[in-house]
Parts: structure tokens; sequence; C-alpha cells
């Protein structure tokens, strides 16, 4: 009854229930966390200079023998 109301599938619906119990109200965002952090650590230009000089080839994926 509930898929029906808000117009999709019931395998929607359940995932709809699903997220929603997994991703509560007021949860943190790792992105606002992680801005909040560096808005807090007030570095200088030169550190910042440092972060945005660092290598930034993708990494090689790891060899498990």
């Amino acid at each position: 009854m509930r898929a029906a109301q808000h117009g999709r599938s019931t395998e929607a619906e359940v995932r709809a229930i699903l997220e929603e119990a997994v991703k509560p109200e007021g949860r943190i965002k790792l992105g606002s966390l992680l801005a909040d952090i560096g808005g807090r650590t007030k570095l200088t230009d030169e550190e910042l200079t440092v972060f945005e000089q660092r290598d930034k080839s993708p990494a090689e994926p790891l060899e498990l023998k």
C-alpha cells in the first residue's frame, strides 16, 4: 500500500525504507565534516601549496600473491 501511495514498485519502496533507516536525518555528511575540519585548521598559503602540488597520478592497485 505504501509503495502505491508513493507511486513506485514494492522493490523501490523497500529500498527507500532501507535508505531512510541507514541514513537518518541529522547525520553528519563526510564532505561537510571535512570542510569544517579544513576551515578550523587555518593553514597558511605555503601549507596549502604543498597539498596542491602533491602527486595526483592514480594509485597503482595492490598485487597480492
